[in-house]
């Protein structure tokens, strides 16, 4: 993909995403995370109905009549995107690849971050951290990020998400808002997701294609392990193949929610046929109450 290409779906991404962020998640994004507390802001002439516990009482003596503290809340925030760019990413029997759902969610994301005046950073994994963008603000930074996205070709196929995990601890000192987007192919990550889940404010976003959790009946396929490389002759019209195809799946699925689950963390599962718009905002409107 030359430059100008790049250029060009950035620029589509951004105008897409964009939008979102503006008309829908802004809002939403804001009063889902809550800023790191209260901050003074000034002192004004109390009011009536104002909460005398606020009453600065130096003030108060100096001017002979009452003025009150106000006090806001600190906002600025850090969000930090973990983006899974493994082999299985590149499937897709819809209309697009896991890898571009997840490309145009996480701008999105990114998106919603900057409005609020946000950071935003990025980690790029497959077996092993792959790309690291430290947190900054601007939409310069944000469409550098998209541009990684589309671009990056990763060095292995394969998936550890503890070892992801493990790099999120070491690298953020502070408390963020953290997204893991990935199919989530993956196990063994329980020990790690508890660390980053009691430190950081974390959601999973699952983005599956319908065929990860079912094989159609096609009879003899060549099969390639999208995170090995190897290809075998698959007997798809077996009961049997099929049917241990789909328990490893929902295997690995059942994995993804009681982990999370258990480490206090939020799940997101979309398909890339379903609408990820209605899956985002559900998830924001439900943890801003």
């Amino acid at each position: 993909m030359d430059t100008k290409e790049i250029l060009k779906k950035v620029r589509k991404i951004e105008i897409k995403t964009r939008r979102l962020s503006d008309h829908i998640f802004g809002g939403e994004y804001h009063s889902s995370f809550k800023g790191r507390g209260m901050t003074f802001s000034e002192v004004r002439q109390y009011q009536f109905g104002d909460d005398v516990r606020a009453i600065d009482w130096n003030v108060t003596a100096r001017y002979n009549e009452p003025y009150v503290k106000v006090f806001e809340e600190e906002r600025e925030l850090t969000m930090m995107l973990m983006v899974d760019v493994s082999g299985s990413e590149f499937f897709g029997t819809s209309n697009q690849f896991k890898k571009d759902t997840i490309t145009e969610i996480s701008a999105t994301l990114a998106f919603s971050a900057t409005q609020n005046n946000d950071k935003v950073g990025l980690i790029l994994f497959s077996d092993d951290v792959e790309l690291f963008i430290p947190p900054k603000k601007g939409k310069s930074h944000v469409l550098r990020i998209i541009r990684e996205l589309i671009e990056f070709t990763p060095k292995s196929k394969k998936t550890n998400i503890s070892e992801a995990l493990k790099f999120l601890s070491s690298v953020m000192k502070k408390r963020a808002i953290v997204f893991l987007l990935s199919d989530f192919m993956d196990d063994n990550y329980e020990k790690t997701l508890k660390i980053a889940g009691k430190k950081h404010d974390l959601t999973g976003i699952r983005v599956y294609d319908k065929h990860d959790e079912e094989i159609p009946n096609l009879g003899m396929v060549p099969m390639l392990d999208s995170e090995t490389g190897a290809v075998q002759l698959v007997n798809t019209s077996s009961k049997k193949v099929r049917h241990n195809y789909r328990k490893n799946a929902h295997r690995l699925s059942d994995y993804y929610l009681n982990m999370f689950k258990r480490s206090g963390s939020g799940t997101i599962n979309t398909r890339v046929d379903e609408s990820y718009v209605k899956k985002l905002l559900g998830y924001f409107k439900h943890k801003g109450r």
